[in-house]
């Protein structure tokens, strides 16, 4: 018996020994939340902890320490459009009088058949449907808003509702020493210096300095020696004098 025991003893023993020898590749054990960071990455976090059950290298370890040293992306800013700046539409004098040569945008509101543009003629009215000639000489728009509201209550309309705008002035003209003397469109704001740029520019021998402006309203008809950067109104008439010198 003692025989047989002693190998049987040195077999397990050799046994015990390959077993004990065998060495563990190395393993990383990380919690949950962990695992998220070295995911998705958050730049303010203190990088993930990881808990080594075995000091040696492998694959895992390697893994790990390339997601420790990965860059951090940092978010892309945010683009904010440039705020856009928008041009007030020009607006018309209320206090403009109309005459003859203006062209008149008249809107009944409702009412299709009497919108319409309209031009003053020469006797200084306008001719509507229904209510015939309206004066308009001498007019404020507002005015001449009031007075076709007033006709139109007359018998047509129990409660018109009129506006009356300026689609176009009347023309100025330009005479004398420039290069294309004539009529013009008149533009809101202009003065001498433009309308004579309109036309075409001061002739080799105008005189530079003044000008005559010849204006006509309700009172009458004035004219005026002004300096080129005087305002001019719609039907003006600019003269410009030839120099002695």
């Amino acid at each position: 018996m003692r025989a047989f025991r002693i190998p049987i003893t040195a077999i397990i023993t050799a046994l015990a020994l390959s077993g004990c020898m065998r060495t563990t590749g190395p393993v990383a054990v990380a919690q949950q939340g962990d695992l998220d960071q070295m995911t998705y990455g958050q730049p303010d976090s203190p990088p993930p902890r990881t808990v080594a059950v075995d000091s040696g290298g492998g694959a895992i370890g390697a893994l790990r320490a390339a997601f420790a040293a990965a860059p951090r992306t940092a978010p892309a800013p945010a683009v904010v459009a440039a705020p856009v700046a928008y041009a007030e539409p020009a607006r018309y004098d209320a206090a403009y009088h109309l005459d003859a040569g203006d062209k008149l945008r008249v809107v009944v509101y409702g009412q299709e058949g009497l919108t319409n543009t309209y031009a003053i003629d020469a006797g200084g009215a306008i001719t509507m449907p229904l209510i015939g000639s309206v004066r308009a000489r001498g007019r404020t728009t507002a005015g001449l808003a009031a007075e076709i509201s007033a006709k139109l209550r007359a018998g047509f309309i129990r409660e018109p509702s009129v506006a009356v705008e300026i689609e176009a002035y009347r023309p100025f003209f330009i005479l004398g020493e420039v290069a294309a003397p004539g009529q013009y469109p008149y533009v809101p704001n202009m003065t001498v210096e433009s309308a004579v740029a309109i036309a075409g520019g001061f002739s080799p021998r105008a005189r530079r300095d003044s000008v005559t402006v010849t204006h006509t309203d309700a009172s009458g008809t004035s004219r005026f020696v002004v300096p080129p950067g005087s305002p001019i109104s719609p039907g003006d008439t600019v003269l410009v004098s030839e120099r002695w010198f």
